[in-house]
């Protein structure tokens, strides 16, 4: 694909993440004192809303395919941000419970796969990730009845490669 025409082919996956760049970021959402009106101003649409079993709004906002965080802003019914919280850690990771937990429990604890695929009918989901300095992707099968029954973290030295030679180590945050 010549240069020409692989940028427009990129800007829906890059836009987003460059628009999240420059209006401050998830740094900008102060929890007890933001708004969720404040929070699009600054951050634009999430990836995703919902809500939890309280009644509380879930916006997440992925940076996947190509980036590695999701974050999950949670917020009152009057719309003030309650807290902010990192999905994509070996924490959450830690949480999955293999032959037990359901599609919708990692859903909620990862926020949305950034690849779905299917093998013999059941599902795999995948998440980019670091774990630094390291770049990869944490996947959870899924038998048929839709509960988790591996996981897996696959490190990719060709990514780490390409961010070396783009200048930067994104391990340092």
């Amino acid at each position: 694909m010549s240069p020409n025409r692989a940028l427009p082919a990129l800007l829906p996956v890059l836009l987003p993440a460059l628009l999240l760049a420059a209006c401050g970021g998830i740094q900008s959402v102060v929890p007890q004192q933001s708004t969720l009106a404040e929070v699009r101003d600054r951050m634009g649409r999430p990836t995703d809303i919902r809500f939890d079993r309280d009644g509380n709004e879930l916006w997440e906002y992925a940076t996947g395919p190509v980036g590695d965080q999701t974050w999950l802003i949670r917020a009152a019914g009057d719309g003030r941000v309650l807290d902010v919280t990192q999905l994509i850690t070996q924490a959450q990771f830690a949480r999955i419970v293999r032959h037990s937990s359901t599609k919708e429990q990692v859903r909620a604890l990862l926020g949305m796969p950034s690849e779905l695929q299917y093998f013999g009918g059941e599902a795999v989901w995948s998440w980019r990730m670091r774990i630094s300095p390291q770049s990869g992707y944490y996947s959870v099968r899924f038998n048929r009845d839709g509960v988790a029954v591996e996981t897996l973290v696959i490190m990719d030295a060709s990514r780490d490669e390409r961010d070396r030679d783009r200048g930067g180590d994104r391990g340092r945050r």
